[in-house]
């Protein structure tokens, strides 16, 4: 299986501009995970709700989280990364997702670029 990554906007390269080279490779490893794998546990991905789902990376740690989606068949990766500190992922994390998701719809239907 392979399936096709995309990113919206800057959210997503913004997060990666502020991890450490080894940082960015571990989350890195969890893309390639999402690209060739069927099924993951959920160490590495979890389902938040509404089609919302976070890819889980650890390292040295500490524990980052980003927010994707599915999107006939690829897998777009939204957005706000984010190093999480506390046990649960913050609902401000989650409401900017569920906003950012919206946008990344608008922007389709507006363009129908196929993004």
């Amino acid at each position: 299986m392979k399936r096709g990554i995309v990113t919206f906007g800057r959210y997503f390269s913004d997060f990666m501009a502020k991890l450490t080279a080894k940082e960015r490779e571990k989350v890195d490893y969890g893309l390639v995970l999402l690209k060739t794998q069927d099924r993951l546990p959920s160490k590495f991905v979890k389902h938040i709700r509404d089609g919302l789902y976070e890819l889980r990376t650890e390292y040295n740690g500490n524990i980052y989280r980003v927010f994707f989606i599915f999107d006939e068949g690829r897998i777009v990766v939204l957005f706000n990364g984010f190093q999480k500190k506390t046990q649960k992922t913050p609902v401000s994390e989650i409401n900017m997702a569920f906003k950012i998701r919206e946008e990344y719809y608008d922007y389709k239907r507006k363009y129908d670029t196929g993004l």
